[in-house]
């Protein structure tokens, strides 16, 4: 009798959701003065601050982080159009948060919700991928504005804070890697906070295809697949 394949193992991706409390931030040198300043509200020297740092290095959860404390209403720069009605969503809030301020569709709008603020007593938070200085904008009034207002960069990671957030990030999905091969992994992978994100998605794929917790070859073959989507993307 002819025995039957082996099913096809296939990796199923489920959602992760962040956790965005205060208590699930990394603090690190390279995030502190950006934490430091959330957590000076409302004895911000100016009515604005803004954070920028490269993707996933944290902006997002401090501006969640911001909005509980301030009890502010949260934007994306995405939502900064006409049609969204953000004049009419702020409502009487004297809070605001706009999360990648850098890709804002209507500067316009902007300069109005920042001025309305103002008036109010308020604080708006802006996060973005870039300083104020490379966000192209063309309205004097809001490019004078903003390079006005305090601004705080959040560095890339080192070696222990990428470490963190492999341990965390997989804590998150139910994973966890024995020191050894940690240290194998924050040693090769790229230095960056988006990297981090993507090489535990790849460890994550690597468990559920074998049905195995991580081990060191799992962790060569999600290295490896890092590589090809580097070489994909020059190509």
């Amino acid at each position: 009798m002819r025995s039957r394949p082996a099913p096809l193992q296939l990796a199923f991706a489920f959602p992760h959701p962040a956790g965005y409390r205060l208590e699930d931030f990394l603090p690190a040198p390279c995030n502190r003065e950006a934490l430091d300043a959330v957590l000076a509200w409302p004895d911000w020297p100016g009515p604005a601050l803004v954070l920028h740092g490269p993707p996933g290095s944290g902006r997002t959860h401090l501006a969640h982080i911001w909005r509980d404390r301030a009890k502010a209403l949260l934007m994306t720069g995405a939502e900064l159009w006409e049609v969204a009605n953000p004049l009419e969503r702020l409502g009487a809030a004297r809070s605001l948060v706009v999360d990648d301020a850098d890709l804002a569709a209507a500067p316009g709008l902007l300069l109005q919700l920042y001025n309305l603020l103002v008036e109010r007593g308020g604080h708006l938070l802006l996060t973005a991928a870039r300083p104020v200085e490379q966000w192209g904008l063309t309205l004097p009034d809001l490019r004078s504005r903003l390079k006005a207002a305090a601004s705080v960069r959040i560095a890339p990671p080192d070696d222990a804070l990428l470490a963190a957030l492999l341990i965390k990030q997989l804590a998150d999905r139910g994973l966890s890697v024995p020191p050894q091969i940690l240290r194998y992994l924050v040693a090769r992978m790229d230095r960056s906070f988006a990297a981090a994100g993507l090489l535990v998605e790849a460890l994550d794929r690597a468990s559920l295809r074998a049905r195995k917790p991580v081990t060191m070859s799992l962790a060569r073959l999600a290295l490896e697949e890092m590589a090809a989507l580097d070489l994909d993307s020059e190509g």
